[in-house]
């Protein structure tokens, strides 16, 4: 077997695992064995951690953000493994580095574009976080918790934290996956598509109509 093949094989099960775990939508699984209700039925209609709070409380939202944080976790370790194995097969860090970009991007495509939901799926946020763990490092994870809490705080916009998250990601990629751009593009697109699974957000964000922490519907 050439190496191209070997290398275009390894991440192509990459992306097929990542995106697998990815599409599992907890907050429909959550809702609807536990609450005997489906969360796309209240608040926004999302299936993320946010109208998980809303509409099944706590524990329910808890619950909800721990596994799609854990299947984002999972995403990048499978790229993690994946890459150490192509390092082991003589490729180089370049190459593990774009097995665990792909596992991100692949992971987040899969949760807002869950083909058990018809192509349809949450936002993107606790899944990413899960990934970026392993894709750009804890220090760079924890300062965009850091940025989501703080801005959550103030604005009381659940939305502005998420949106400011994404978007942050950009330069600390650009910056942690320096010459590698096949990684960085990796991800970029999974940061296009947070930011695409928010369009609504921005939108009311703009209108002055979007829900704030703590106010009654």
């Amino acid at each position: 077997m050439s190496v191209s093949a070997v290398m275009v094989g390894a991440l192509a099960l990459v992306a097929f695992l990542a995106f697998l775990l990815g599409s599992i939508p907890w907050g429909v699984v959550i809702s609807r064995l536990f609450f005997r209700t489906d969360l796309r039925a209240h608040g926004s209609g999302n299936i993320g951690t946010t109208n998980a709070l809303r509409t099944l409380g706590k524990v329910g939202g808890a619950a909800v953000f721990v596994l799609d944080f854990a299947k984002g976790l999972l995403a990048g370790c499978v790229g993690w493994l994946v890459g150490v194995r192509l390092v082991s097969a003589g490729f180089g860090t370049a190459e593990e580095d774009i097995a665990k970009s792909l596992a991100l991007f692949a992971c987040v495509l899969g949760h807002v574009f869950s083909p058990w939901l018809r192509f349809k799926g949450g936002k993107g946020i606790a899944v990413a976080v899960g990934c970026l763990f392993i894709t750009l490092g804890w220090v760079a994870t924890v300062f965009e918790l850091a940025l989501f809490a703080v801005l959550v705080v103030v604005t009381r916009y659940v939305s502005v934290g998420s949106i400011a998250a994404a978007a942050v990601c950009l330069p600390l990629s650009l910056w942690l996956l320096w010459g590698n751009p096949i990684a960085i593009a990796l991800c970029w697109a999974m940061n296009l598509t947070v930011l695409w699974a928010h369009r609504g957000n921005i939108a009311r964000l703009a209108a002055g109509t979007e829900h704030r922490v703590g106010q009654k519907r």
